[in-house]
C-alpha cells in the first residue's frame, strides 16, 4: 500500500449493491467512531480533509471530548494511520489514549494551516506515518 492508503478490515470487500468499502462518499465515514486496539473510544471522525492539488485525502479530523460538539478538541490524524473496520463500522487508530491526549490538537475556531508541510510533517511523525506527498 502507498503512504496515503487506509487499511480495510472486516467482511467481504465487494458488495453487489454498492461501491463500498473501497470507494465511498466521505460523508459516509464522517461521524464514525474511532477506537484504539484496546477497545477504548478515542473520538469521532468530524470531517475528512482533501489535499485538492494532489487529489488525495490528507487527514481525518478527530473530535473528542465536549458534549454534542461543544468543547470538542480536534486532532488531525493522517489518513494512513487509520484502519476502517467494516464489520464494526468504525475506524481503528493504533495509539494509546494517553498519546492522543498529549497530541497537538486545536479547537473548531482556530484550525492550523494544514497545507503547511512543516506542520503536516510533524503530525505524520507523531503518528509514525510517512507524509502522503
Amino acid at each position: 500500500m502507498s503512504a496515503e492508503s487506509t487499511n480495510i478490515v472486516g467482511g467481504p470487500k465487494r458488495h453487489p449493491s454498492g461501491p463500498g468499502p473501497e470507494i465511498m462518499a466521505a460523508e459516509t465515514l464522517e461521524g464514525n467512531d474511532v477506537y484504539n486496539p484496546a477497545g477504548e473510544k478515542l473520538g469521532t471522525v468530524e470531517t475528512i480533509m482533501i489535499d485538492v492539488p494532489r487529489g488525495r485525502i490528507a487527514y481525518a479530523v478527530l473530535a473528542r471530548g465536549g458534549v454534542m460538539g461543544v468543547g470538542d478538541k480536534l486532532y488531525a490524524i493522517p489518513w494512513a494511520a487509520l484502519t476502517l473496520d467494516t464489520d464494526r463500522k468504525c475506524f481503528v487508530l493504533d495509539v494509546p489514549k494517553d498519546q492522543l491526549k498529549q497530541a497537538e490538537g486545536f479547537d473548531k475556531h482556530n484550525w492550523p494551516r494544514m497545507a503547511d508541510e512543516r506542520w503536516a510533517s510533524d503530525v505524520h511523525a507523531y503518528y509514525n506515518q510517512r507524509p502522503y506527498w
